[in-house]
């Protein structure tokens, strides 16, 4: 049983050591540049939502829920 408490412990120590609060400041120093969407990936998205909802405009040229523009 003695094993069993040492397993659960070291288990919650792993987890919240793991924990930790960024500032916002802070932030941009994580952000990765790697990260960043480029702008075809960007429009991709865009034309795959407008397709998924049947709704196109405001952010480009018209056309209907065939994701046909």
């Amino acid at each position: 049983m003695k094993r069993c408490h040492r397993i659960l412990l070291a288990l919650s120590l792993g987890l919240v050591a793991g924990c930790s609060t960024v500032k916002p400041y802070e932030k941009e120093n994580l952000a990765d540049p790697i990260m960043a969407a480029s702008k075809d990936e960007a429009m991709r998205e865009l034309k795959w939502l407008e397709a998924r909802e049947g709704s196109t405009g405001g952010a480009g040229g018209a056309g209907g829920g065939c994701a046909c523009k």
